[in-house]
């Protein structure tokens, strides 16, 4: 199982053990889903950076389940959204070109308000319609519940606490359980 991601995946600030990776990795274990996680996450990384090392982290060992967040950093940095949906679609359809095929999860994210409205909902569209076209289970925004939340993030307002990361591992776990009761790991 892989997740690629951003500094959010990577675990930012708090002891990797916690990350929401790791998190997961210890909620299949205990329901009988025999998974060794990687993380794959890079603090600072774009939707490109990603699409970069994504070849080459499929050769190290090709994932059963790839669980992709990227994007936020896109969105800090006011880069068009028409390139982050097409640095998404081609890591997808990089993972769907693998055999075995692995199952796929899109993590969304959401755009800063301060860059306006217009923005904003092109960033938002980006995640169902890549969704849509891969088949990719979505999760439509991987802080819901996390984002704004003062005891459920660091002091800087973005990187979840280790509290945050349990809570992100709830709303990742209840879209990547159904996909592991439905195909046993491989």
């Amino acid at each position: 199982m892989m997740f690629l991601g951003t500094s959010l995946t990577a675990g930012y600030g708090v002891d990797p053990a916690v990350a929401y990776p790791a998190v997961i990795e210890r909620m299949a274990d205990s329901a009988g889903y025999r998974y060794r996680v990687v993380n794959a996450g890079v603090s600072g990384e774009t939707s490109a950076g990603a699409l970069r090392r994504t070849e080459w982290l499929f050769q190290q060992e090709p994932p059963a389940i790839l669980i992709l967040e990227t994007g936020g950093n896109d969105g800090l940095r006011g880069l068009a959204p028409d390139s982050l949906e097409a640095n998404v679609l081609a890591i997808l359809e990089l993972a769907a070109s693998l055999s075995p095929t692995p199952r796929l999860v899109l993590a969304g994210m959401e755009a800063p308000p301060n860059l306006g409205g217009s923005y904003t909902d092109r960033f938002r569209a980006v995640y169902p319609n890549a969704a849509s076209r891969t088949g990719a289970t979505l999760i439509p925004f991987l802080l819901a519940g996390v984002a704004g939340v003062d005891s459920l993030n660091l002091p800087d307002g973005i990187h979840p606490t280790a509290a945050g990361h349990a809570a992100v591992a709830r709303t990742v776990w209840q879209a990547l359980e159904p996909l592991l009761a439905a195909q046993p790991e491989e």
